[in-house]
């Protein structure tokens, strides 16, 4: 992976930019900012497997190959509908997040006689909840919502990638 940094760099680059985008623009439509994030999955897929090519046969180019297949076709499939990936995209975070509440509820109930602090647990189930109700009950706002955590997302994976980037190469150059 070391000979191939820079294109982990460019992929961090390249997501702290549609990070960007998505603060500066939130007013967007939603198609217009769909296809933001069509473009961004698809050609983060392609730069995966472009590292997963230049990874020299070492283990992670398998998970590099199986996030280029999942980001080429997601944005594929972006491009092809992009309102109906959008509501598809809202109402199945909704869901799981609901789910995922009830089983930290149920969890926390328990473990209450086996584990202090089990309420901590118990609260993040209901914000869980609560923020799948949201998406569900008002999911214009709740889109908005979703678009800002994801260029927080972006941003900070890009930040990350391109750390890891510059790791990489001072490790190539000092061998």
């Amino acid at each position: 992976m070391a000979r191939g940094w820079w294109v982990l760099g460019l992929r961090g680059l390249l997501a702290i930019a549609f990070g960007v985008l998505t603060i500066v623009w939130p007013g967007l439509t939603l198609e217009a900012l769909m296809f933001v994030f069509g473009a961004y999955v698809l050609a983060d897929g392609i730069l995966a497997l472009t590292a997963a090519a230049r990874s020299s046969g070492t283990r992670p180019w398998v998970t590099l190959v199986l996030e280029g297949i999942i980001g080429i076709t997601l944005g594929m499939m972006t491009f092809a509908s992009p309102e109906s990936m959008a509501v598809s995209l809202l109402y199945l975070i909704a869901a799981w997040s609901i789910l995922v509440g009830i089983l930290e509820i149920g969890a926390a109930i328990r473990l209450r006689r086996d584990v202090q602090g089990e309420f901590w647990l118990a609260l993040a189930g209901i914000v869980s909840i609560l923020f799948g109700v949201f998406l569900v009950a008002a999911p214009g706002q709740g889109m908005l919502l979703l678009l800002w955590l994801f260029a927080g997302y972006l941003i900070l994976f890009g930040a990350l990638l391109i750390s890891l980037a510059f790791r990489l190469r001072g490790w190539a150059l000092h061998g």
